[in-house]
């Protein structure tokens, strides 16, 4: 019998610092967040994260085990040896920071840093919803669009591991502008924030004070027939069957696996989005793939960021 094995999970996101214990078989032991201070810039955030780490090394110890090591995730594009690139907008400064000499030297422990959405996935494909697949898409589905893949039950991440910004392909060659700096991107069209969006322009079009002021509000008011909330749902729909079909026509996997808060609206949302994908995948690339939805919720960053440690 394979002895357990333990690791720290940080989470970090534009609002808070999520953190956890975890041992073998994602079994998390303890967990708790503190604010990111975002707003303050990077060195703040830097001084969050260790203080994360140190609250989870304090609690192994009291526990009578010493975690083997370290992991991160954090939005934007991160190299293999830890280095956040760039690209968390939602962070001022945060670009040329070494997560894994900040944490080691704060901590001695070994660190591993690695994009937020690719930990996600990677948590959905060892203890959620793509359990027991090798081939797994992931999308998060909220302000944006995220994503991950893991091919032979690995991590892709393309060269120097800046690839897989599944948010961002494009989705119409004459769209509007997206917040990356292209247009017509997947997530400008397709996340939760894009369909609220579109229901408040359609209500305005229509000179309707608009009902919904977010995703759950939106869902509700589909479900008990608002013309204009099926409208724009219907729209998210065609949006996200493009999106999700092209993926299927370039990986082929076993699953696609979608999180955020609209994977929660209920089946009726998968049942739609199934049949459409259905008819726009390629019948032989998506002959063995399943759309369902993520089952970690809040969990799964912190419990991919381990996984980097204790899966190795």
């Amino acid at each position: 019998m394979a002895a357990r094995r333990y690791a720290v999970g940080i989470d970090l996101g534009g609002t808070a610092v999520k953190y956890a214990l975890v041992a073998s078989g994602g079994e998390v032991l303890f967990s708790g967040k503190l604010p990111s201070r975002a707003a303050e810039g990077a060195a703040a955030v830097g001084g969050q994260l260790i203080e994360a780490a140190r609250i989870c090394c304090a609690e192994a110890a009291r526990l009578g085990f010493a975690p083997e090591g370290i992991g991160v995730g954090t939005p934007g594009v991160v190299t293999p040896e830890g280095v956040v690139a760039g690209g968390a907008e939602n962070i001022p400064g945060w670009e040329n920071v070494d997560l894994a000499k900040l944490l080691g030297d704060a901590t001695g422990l070994p660190v591993r840093a690695e994009n937020d959405a690719n930990l996600m996935a990677l948590a959905e494909t060892l203890y959620g919803a793509g359990r027991g697949a090798s081939d797994v898409v992931f999308l998060t589905v909220g302000t944006g669009i995220g994503g991950g893949v893991l091919i032979g039950g690995r991590l892709f991440g393309g060269f120097g591991n800046r690839g897989t910004e599944l948010g961002h392909i494009a989705l119409k060659c004459d769209g509007e502008p997206c917040a990356c700096g292209s247009t017509g991107c997947f997530e400008h069209y397709a996340s939760t924030a894009a369909l609220v969006r579109r229901y408040r322009e359609r209500c305005t079009a229509a000179g309707i004070v608009p009902a919904a002021q977010d995703g759950e509000m939106l869902v509700a008011l589909y479900r008990a027939g608002d013309p204009t909330a099926v409208a724009a749902m219907e729209e998210h729909w065609e949006f996200m069957s493009f999106g999700v079909a092209s993926l299927i026509n370039i990986f082929a996997p076993e699953r696609v696996v979608i999180g955020g808060g609209i994977s929660e609206a209920g089946e009726f949302y998968f049942e739609a989005l199934r049949e459409r994908v259905a008819r726009r995948a390629m019948p032989v690339c998506g002959a063995g793939t399943r759309i369902v939805a993520a089952t970690l919720g809040n969990r799964a960053g912190c419990l991919g960021a381990a996984g980097l440690i204790i899966n190795e």
